[in-house]
């Protein structure tokens, strides 16, 4: 696990076992807020240790961004604190969410200690403000990735944590690609300071209105050569040809993982799009 200081009182860690996933830890003379974990015990668990053992403090609240395992798996191992996330997260967590970890147990020794938490703490619209130890956290809904995906702002230094809203790839298909889009172009102008991604390395201040566009333009250019593929005379040829790159984006990203899950996007897409010229 990698460990990163982006300020006096935010640190980042990175996990190493998988995908470049982050979790975000917001420092404050009342205890600490952690936005998200990891996803095996591990280095959640060091994560745990560091916050008491190097910091003297404790997590007061931990924040789900939304309900995939790769970023609630280490929720409980947190007891006490009040964790906050989407309404929707609730409910995914307490279905679908269950159901992938009965799943995941019965071939991963390494979780059979994970437990679900449900939040205590959800909110369907608007911000939900978060006030700790003179700090202020700020949430909310941004659709896309996932049906409950959330960012959070720490308002007093302007540090975005985008869960998966904001990753090296725009991944749409347990969500939407529409309400990605939208959610992408709401999160332009705001002259964030840092943006940390819900997979992947902190983009700094001069880093982000180029990253925010990148993706967008991703995005578009997806949209455009799936139907030029589906309008052609071999669509799945078309499609199958249809990699990263020519969308606009590196294949090397996230040690070579997007390349995966462009192509579960370009099929996502086409079925989508199948679906509408068919009605």
């Amino acid at each position: 696990m990698q460990r990163e200081r982006v300020s006096d009182d935010v640190y980042v860690f990175i996990s190493d076992l998988y995908v470049q996933v982050t979790a975000g830890l917001v420092t404050t003379k009342d205890g600490a807020v952690l936005i998200d974990t990891l996803p095996f015990p591990e280095e959640t668990l060091r994560i745990k240790h560091f916050v008491e053992s190097r910091l003297h403090t404790r997590v007061r609240y931990v924040v789900n961004t939304h309900f995939h395992a790769d970023h609630t798996t280490g929720t409980c191992f947190f007891p006490g604190a009040s964790v906050v996330a989407h309404a929707s997260c609730r409910h995914l967590l307490d279905t679908r969410g269950r159901e992938s970890l009965q799943q995941a147990k019965a071939t991963s020794p390494e979780l059979q200690d994970v437990e679900i938490v449900l939040p205590d703490t959800v909110f369907e619209s608007g911000i939900l403000n978060l006030y700790l130890g003179g700090k202020t956290l700020q949430l909310w809904h941004t659709p896309g990735h996932s049906p409950d995906s959330i960012v959070c702002l720490l308002k007093e230094e302007r540090i975005l944590f985008g869960g998966d809203t904001v990753m090296p790839l725009p991944y749409f298909v347990d969500g939407s690609y529409d309400d990605f889009l939208a959610s992408l172009r709401s999160l332009q102008g705001w002259n964030f300071e840092h943006i940390v991604p819900g997979h992947g390395e902190v983009i700094l201040r001069g880093e982000i209105d180029d990253k925010l566009q990148e993706d967008i333009d991703y995005l578009l250019v997806l949209q455009q050569k799936v139907d030029k593929a589906l309008g052609g005379a071999s669509p799945d040829k078309a499609l199958t040809a249809l990699n990263v790159e020519k969308c606009g984006k590196s294949r090397i990203l996230l040690n070579g993982v997007v390349e995966q899950l462009h192509r579960q996007n370009v099929n996502n897409l086409a079925n989508m799009r199948r679906t509408i010229s068919s009605l």
